[in-house]
């Protein structure tokens, strides 16, 4: 019981110590923690292909992350507003350990399914909690740096899981993958309770959680846009994920050629998000996230029409100037507009609508693709970005015509 009071502090002052550490310690945990997420995926995909299945078998794996989320979203955020992010994120850390040991103890195409499950419940509690953790850190004002912190843990473990995870696979294959991340999950998830004073009370009192308060945050239409936006941005990180892996293991790249051609989007992700804050003082949110959807765009139309490790290195990097601008960003954009109190409640409506499309994405296209085969779908994709970046920009305007009036 003294353990839980203590870790329900009111949140430290904006310049303090505690607080660069708290801020410093969420970015840790997130970067080993997705990054073990995005080693997941690209490991479960080329598992799962070894295993026989096919690529819209995989896409219903891929999917089968998103069920729980697209259910549990909103209720593990309006938890997240009464508790504090202490005990969901040390649960969502350990179930999502729990998920990926799964398929070292049982390495059988249902295993996967069931650590799919498992791990997209546990990290709907982690990740709504980091992110209005890192969002509700210090002063307003500090917001877009310490979002801008939290994105490049993000953008690192990028690059880090794909490229450990494929190492791994071509030299102790696919089962001690599994085991090294459960390892580090573990690890974390012992970082994270040793810090356990560190981590700030919940401020919200108002405890409704009706559905009319869902669609009152609805009801808001710039809100809505920027939710939608939001779903958008992440299917494209989706796609790139579900098909970057069979795209290489259809022309024949190693794990380790596809891992290195995805840290290429993680590094250029990486770059864009250091310098994120200068862009904001420079133009409005809406108008950059509309710029980045359409370099993701680009770069998905391009995407198919090359072979070359070195070609799809540089479409890569171009891939993670625009999708790694846009997924800080939308995250910003949606806690900037949540209603006093609620901020765990709105960002688990984004958390329903990125799973949302994280179901049906890679269940759409991975059957798409089986019947067209890849290109058409990585054009589809490229629309997609276009009509994200279109969306973007006619709120930004709307919203700059609501200011001068």
């Amino acid at each position: 019981m003294g353990q839980f009071r203590a870790s329900r502090r009111p949140a430290p002052l904006q310049n303090s110590p505690i607080n660069l550490m708290l801020i410093w310690l969420v970015v840790v945990l997130c970067f080993l923690t997705f990054g073990s997420f995005i080693g997941v995926r690209v490991l479960m995909s080329l598992f799962a292909l070894e295993l026989g299945a096919s690529q819209a078998a995989v896409g219903v794996l891929i999917a089968s992350f998103a069920i729980f989320p697209l259910f549990m979203s909103v209720y593990a955020g309006r938890i997240i507003d009464r508790v504090g992010p202490f005990w969901p994120v040390l649960g969502g850390m350990a179930g999502f350990a729990a998920g990926v040991l799964m398929p070292w103890v049982f390495p059988v195409l249902p295993a996967l399914y069931l650590s799919a499950l498992i791990s997209g419940l546990s990290l709907v509690f982690f990740g709504v909690a980091t992110q209005q953790l890192i969002s509700s850190i210090g002063e307003a004002s500090a917001r877009s740096r310490n979002v801008s912190y939290y994105s490049i843990g993000l953008a690192a473990s990028g690059l880090a899981g794909p490229l450990s995870v494929g190492y791994i696979i071509d030299h102790h294959g696919h089962r001690m993958a599994y085991l090294a991340l459960a390892v580090v999950l573990v690890l974390v998830s012992a970082i994270w309770f040793a810090c356990r004073r560190r981590v700030p009370l919940a401020q919200r009192k108002d405890h409704t959680t009706s559905v009319s308060g869902i669609t009152q945050i609805l009801r808001n239409r710039d809100l809505r846009l920027t939710i939608i936006v939001a779903g958008i941005v992440v299917a494209g990180v989706d796609l790139y994920t579900f098909y970057m892996p069979i795209y290489g293991h259809s022309i024949k790249l190693s794990a380790t050629m596809i891992g290195a051609v995805m840290g290429a989007q993680a590094i250029a992700a990486l770059l864009v998000r250091i310098i994120m804050p200068k862009l904001l003082k420079r133009w409005r949110e809406e108008h950059v996230m509309a710029g980045a959807l359409l370099v993701a765009g680009a770069g998905y139309f391009l995407f198919p029409f090359f072979q070359g490790v070195t070609v799809l290195f540089m479409i890569s990097f171009l891939l993670g100037l625009g999708l790694g601008c846009g997924q800080p960003l939308s995250l910003l954009m949606v806690y900037n507009r949540a209603p006093a109190g609620r901020s765990g409640e709105v960002l688990g409506v984004r958390f329903t609508v990125v799973n949302l499309m994280h179901l049906i994405i890679p269940i759409t296209f991975g059957t798409l693709s089986a019947m067209v085969g890849l290109m058409p779908v990585f054009i589809a994709t490229a629309l997609l970005m276009v009509v994200g970046g279109y969306l973007s920009r006619r709120a930004g305007n709307a919203k700059m015509r609501h200011d001068v009036q």
